[in-house]
């Protein structure tokens, strides 16, 4: 997976969580969740799942409780050891990850990185991101990285990553404070300051891209036997799947 194709997605999806309650949202890693319970030929335990999210097991029995509350997984004891509890997805959570997946592909705007694939390719890629793990300041630096002028203010990253206000200003000033980040001072009559990457944060966001690119989004059955004439290395960007 490629850089605009992660972060096509998770724009996106950002855009989308926003737009739902409150109390129904999800976390991009929940949201992952569902869509590799979705894929799954049977019920995961949960030690199998914070493998697949590199997530401590306190951190998975969280999310997974958070979606048992709503519903959209059914979570029961294990047969063998009782404290490794197994999830399975239920009727509702098919239901949302087809809802989320195609409020997330109508939300990627033209032109972009599979701005032209489907719902469904969408849950392949959603189930694969799951397991890298990126918070609100690394995607700010994935941000200006993938930028091409290599400097946003907050409202242009704000619109680049989907995210609220609030959240990129603290990312903003977390990652300045950490030396990530240099800003620019305001210019007379201008909007706000420019971010742009110090070399030690263009050194994380690097290393950040490089994890990106050994995520592997498999193709499905009728996927993998299309030709290449019928659009896999097109705009889609899904010549780098495997």
């Amino acid at each position: 997976m490629d850089l605009r194709e992660y972060m096509s997605v998770r724009r996106a999806y950002n855009v989308v969580r926003q737009s739902v309650a409150s109390s129904e949202r999800l976390t991009f890693e929940e949201f992952a969740i569902l869509c590799r319970l979705d894929a799954s030929e049977g019920p995961m335990n949960t030690s199998s799942i914070a493998e697949y999210q590199g997530a401590l097991r306190p951190t998975m029995t969280h999310r997974t409780n958070h979606l048992a509350g709503l519903g959209l997984i059914e979570r029961a004891p294990g047969e063998r050891d009782r404290r490794n509890v197994v999830c399975s997805i239920s009727d509702l959570g098919r239901e949302r990850v087809r809802e989320l997946c195609g409020l997330t592909r109508a939300k990627i705007r033209s032109g972009r990185s599979l701005s032209r694939t489907s719902p469904e390719r969408i849950e392949k890629y959603v189930d694969a991101m799951g397991s890298f793990f990126c918070n609100a300041g690394d995607l700010v630096l994935l941000g200006l990285l993938a930028s091409e002028k290599g400097e946003l203010t907050v409202m242009q990253l704000v619109d680049a990553l989907g995210l609220l206000q609030p959240t990129v200003s603290m990312s903003v000033s977390a990652l300045v404070e950490d030396g990530m980040l240099a800003r620019d001072a305001i210019p007379r009559g201008g909007r706000g300051a420019a971010a742009t990457l110090t070399p030690e944060g263009y050194a994380v966001a690097r290393e950040l891209e490089d994890g990106i690119a050994r995520i592997v989004v498999r193709r499905g059955p009728r996927r993998a036997r299309r030709s290449a004439a019928e659009g896999d290395a097109g705009t889609d960007g899904t010549a780098s799947e495997a």
